[in-house]
């Protein structure tokens, strides 16, 4: 059964599942989300803070999943109760490397495997990066601003940043750091990345030099890109010292999750102009408030947490999803779920 969304629509995974696993697979029963695509990404954020229990889950997902072998989705909960009411699951899918909308402890329990997708999104999230670094660097949306007022504005704070003639220091090395370090090589700036968990190979392969702690990255750095998972190691881990660390002309920018960061701290170092500037496209509470402080910060680029969507990443995550099905269908096991081990699949 596929649940889709306002981001991945259930015939994209349709599609993908007729040139995986071939027309004839099925019999595959679609439902759609309720909601608004704003509605489904707050959903979406609840869940990523308390659980898939906070969400409640429609009857349309519930009424229809009965007989469902594999479960796919990209945002819609997976609770207990979808669990209980699928005896013959075998598999929960998910269209995104975060399962904070599953009940993963619940499925392993019941023998259901949970089986996420990696590097989706990445190079949406890395060119939406490299675009904040250019808007942030040329001063390229308050420009914009100014003429759309009515103005032509030619004095800026500070002349323009040349990425090629900078450091750029990336926080987390995994998929999109990769995919990041690859369309920026380009411009031909120094690359260095804190990523205790990733192989020096990797990073040669990049040509990227390793960093031996984020002190090392915010210090040396012209812009920051934060790229890390959030996790409990993770959280916050981010800090007031680690951004008195960074030049006075360095750039932050975060396109992973906002968690990552003492938020208020950067806040301070930005209203005070401490660091040159910031691109910020997650944000802790998603909309921002209208009377938010942070709308009124002239040193900040703010998008609506949109690095990943595009048309390509939705494609390529039901893809991903169908070649995972097709793993399961041919092997009875699917070797990338976070708790293939407990099921005996590896």
């Amino acid at each position: 059964m596929i649940v889709g969304d306002r981001f991945i629509p259930a015939e994209l995974y349709v599609d993908a599942l007729a040139e995986a696993c071939g027309p004839d697979f099925g019999p595959v029963h679609g439902v759609e989300w309720p909601g608004t695509k704003a509605e489904q990404h707050a959903a979406q954020q609840t869940m990523e803070r308390q659980g898939p229990e906070a969400v409640a889950v429609p009857d349309e997902i519930l009424d229809a999943v009965g007989e469902a072998e594999v479960l796919a989705v990209h945002f819609a909960p997976v609770s207990r109760a979808v669990l209980g009411a699928a005896p013959a699951l075998r598999a929960v899918c998910v269209a995104r490397a975060g399962l904070e909308n599953v009940d993963a402890a619940a499925a392993t329990a019941l023998g259901v495997g949970v089986v996420p997708v990696f590097g989706r999104n990445a190079t949406a999230v890395a060119e939406l990066a490299v675009g904040l670094m250019l808007t942030e660097a040329r001063d390229i949306a308050r420009v914009d601003a100014s003429v759309k007022a009515g103005g032509w504005r030619k004095t800026l704070s500070r002349p323009g940043r040349e990425i090629g003639d900078s450091t750029v220091g990336m926080v987390g090395f995994g998929h999109v750091g990769r995919a990041f370090a690859t369309v920026l090589s380009g411009f031909g700036p120094r690359l260095i990345a804190y990523d205790p968990y990733v192989p020096h190979a990797v990073l040669a392969e990049h040509s990227v030099a390793r960093a031996d702690g984020l002190d090392t990255v915010f210090r040396e750095s012209d812009f920051v890109q934060v790229f890390a998972r959030l996790t409990a190691e993770t959280e916050r881990f981010i800090r007031s010292h680690h951004f008195a660390l960074m030049k006075p002309t360095a750039y932050f920018v975060n396109t992973a999750r906002s968690r990552l960061v003492d938020t208020t701290a950067l806040y301070d170092v930005l209203a005070a102009h401490r660091i040159a500037g910031a691109a910020l496209d997650v944000h802790d509470q998603e909309p921002l408030p209208t009377d938010s402080p942070w709308r009124r910060l002239d040193n900040v680029t703010i998008t609506t947490h949109f690095a990943g969507d595009t048309t390509t990443t939705s494609v390529r995550s039901a893809r991903l999803v169908a070649e995972a099905i097709a793993e399961l269908s041919a092997t009875g096991r699917c070797v990338s779920a976070v708790n293939a081990r407990e099921l005996g699949w590896v």
